[in-house]
């Protein structure tokens, strides 16, 4: 026999019911449990059970969301992600920008990805570092250089590295085919 939920743990299954959504084509189940009828005080109105709120951030030192982690037209496909994250398809070679000008490091990155489409290597790893607070000037360019039109017959899509990798400060980049002659 079950016993009937206290109070609080009505309340806090709630807030985790309240998160959760039902799969597409499924609709949500009806809740079975009462909400406290105690009559004192609640947590929410109290402020202890409301979610903390995401940390400010100080202006022009982190973008909203960080550089290609999933989301946008050039990103890597997830299947592919997922094969060069297991190292099932070779990471075909690296470059570290640590320590490099903007315009040293752009004019590298780009010298390295023609010779690695050259080579016919289908993914390399780019590490940018993150910078002092996470907010690197290379982490937040090279994303953009990749998109560049002159690279668009040899970048297929980036995305950050799996933290073995170098996660935050490291990208992925997926070459497309070398045509054939």
């Amino acid at each position: 026999m079950k016993r009937p939920l206290k109070p609080e743990e009505a309340r806090l299954w709630s807030l985790v019911t309240g998160t959760v959504h039902p799969l597409p084509g499924r609709k949500a189940p009806s809740s079975d449990v009462p909400s406290p009828s105690w009559g004192g005080p609640t947590r929410e109105a109290s402020g202890v059970g409301k979610p903390p709120a995401p940390p400010p951030t100080r202006a022009g030192l982190r973008p909203a969301h960080p550089p290609h982690k999933g989301e946008g037209k050039d990103r890597i496909e997830p299947n592919r992600r997922h094969r060069i994250v297991k190292e099932r398809e070779e990471i075909g070679a690296r470059l570290d920008l640590h320590g490099l000008t903007q315009d040293r490091a752009r004019a590298v990155l780009e010298a390295f990805l023609k010779r690695a489409f050259d080579e016919g290597w289908r993914a390399v790893l780019v590490i940018t570092g993150k910078g002092v607070q996470g907010d690197g000037v290379l982490r937040r360019h090279t994303p953009e250089w990749l998109a560049a039109p002159h690279l668009a017959h040899i970048v297929a899509g980036i995305s950050e590295a799996h933290r073995r990798h170098g996660g935050e400060g490291a990208l992925y980049v997926a070459l497309k085919r070398k045509p054939r002659d």
